[in-house]
């Protein structure tokens, strides 16, 4: 059968944290007859249950007349004018919900197809267009660049340029390596940052806009952990807020991090009108939109009081779970030499110098201790030498993972 799929499927690799959780639930039997039952830090995505204000405004939106009947792939106007209100609201970015929103089933379905209306297939590398990609960065950015033909190019985020390279030294090193310039399409940025928990600063921000245009690259922002912050006066900005970005740029949000939404698949993308739309036309042939109840309690938890308060309270609890879990990485096993992140619930860690990988760290983390962690490789060549820990789960589990390491011998030195 493998002789009917393309090439680009067949050179795919499953999805980082589905090879996890295979494992995982390979050893388990063995992690708990010697008392190691698995305490899950790889997980990217909050484990609380939604608002239940968003839970009622479901359960009501499926008595209401038209509700199971086809949607359209853009969103019903209730969304969109919903999405166009968050915006203003949180960002003061001023969107047309008519030409410049569009529903998504996920961001992550909207980077991939986004993508796809990107890149002009071929298998000759010399020909391949490219997209430049944040290293570490969401383990998926490549493999969706892959996929669609093209080539992902990786742009290094490494504590020596904090976070925010200097995109013009890329620039230019990219031209010294003998790539053509006339082949990028687009830039992705995704700043608060997974894996890394990095955020950038407003000037950054700008100064990535302004690249964009001198280059014409169209600038993709994967703002899913906006709203994952601990400090007011650190808020991330969407990059819609800078002038000129709306000539450039489109945007992509979720409900998933926010508001504890993963499953039910809903999100956006927003900003400069033709790329919306152009990608709006490639959308209308793939899908039939979301289930209108969804939308409907997506609409209604956007701009809600109990909405703001949820978020407000669930960065309390992930502020909360970091200092512990910091705390014992630092006076307990004596771990230093990483950024503590004001946003996002991961923390990128070093991994300890007597490990020649990060996959032999993980390895032997999870088989001595059933702690399961992130290589750092797993999201780019400059992740090499680091792993990713998310502290979603209880207090309680994070202390007993410091227990457990102490115990099994995992100080840093």
């Amino acid at each position: 059968m493998k002789e009917f799929f393309n090439d680009y499927v067949q050179t795919l690799e499953t999805y980082i944290m589905f090879r996890i959780k295979e494992t995982v639930a390979k050893i388990t039997p063995e992690l708990k007859a010697k008392g190691r039952s698995p305490i899950n830090l790889s997980m990217g995505a909050p484990t609380a249950s939604p608002p239940k204000f968003v839970i009622e405004s479901l359960k009501k939106a499926l008595d209401e007349n038209g509700m199971h009947t086809y949607s359209s792939p853009k969103g019903e106007l209730y969304l969109r004018e919903a999405i166009a209100k968050r915006m203003k609201n949180r960002f003061n970015v001023e969107l047309n919900p008519a030409d410049e929103i569009f529903s998504l089933i996920g961001s992550k379905e909207g980077l991939a197809n986004f993508i796809r209306a990107l890149i002009n297939p071929t298998t000759n590398n010399e020909e391949k267009e490219i997209i430049l990609v944040p290293d570490p960065g969401y383990a998926s950015y490549g493999e969706m660049v892959k996929v669609s033909g093209g080539l992902a190019y990786p742009i290094p985020l490494t504590p020596e340029n904090n976070f925010m390279p200097d995109l013009e030294e890329v620039w230019n090193d990219f031209i010294k390596r003998g790539y053509n310039p006339e082949k990028v399409k687009a830039l992705i940025i995704n700043y608060p940052n997974n894996p890394l928990g990095a955020t950038a600063t407003r000037e950054y921000l700008k100064s990535v806009v302004d690249f964009c245009k001198k280059h014409h690259i169209l600038l993709m922002s994967d703002a899913a952990y906006t709203d994952m912050y601990f400090k007011p006066e650190l808020k991330p900005a969407s990059i819609l807020e800078f002038e000129g970005a709306k000539d450039i740029a489109v945007e992509f949000f979720s409900f998933s991090k926010p508001y504890a939404m993963t499953g039910w698949r809903l999100g956006w993308i927003c900003g400069n009108k033709e790329a919306v739309q152009i990608f709006g036309k490639l959308k209308s042939t793939l899908d039939s939109g979301i289930f209108k109840a969804l939308q409907k309690a997506g609409s209604e938890i956007l701009n809600s009081e109990e909405g703001e308060e949820y978020i407000k309270k669930a960065n309390q609890n992930f502020k909360r779970n970091q200092e512990i879990f910091v705390k014992g990485l630092k006076e307990e096993l004596g771990w230093g030499g990483f950024n503590v992140p004001d946003a996002t619930f991961y923390l990128w860690l070093p991994v300890p110098p007597r490990y020649k990988t990060a996959v032999e760290f993980t390895d032997d983390l999870m088989h001595k201790s059933g702690i399961v962690a992130v290589p750092g490789n797993a999201f780019g060549k400059y992740g090499e030498g680091f792993c990713r820990v998310s502290i979603v789960c209880s207090e309680e589990e994070l202390k007993e993972a410091i227990r457990r390491m102490k115990e099994d011998g995992f100080s840093f030195e």
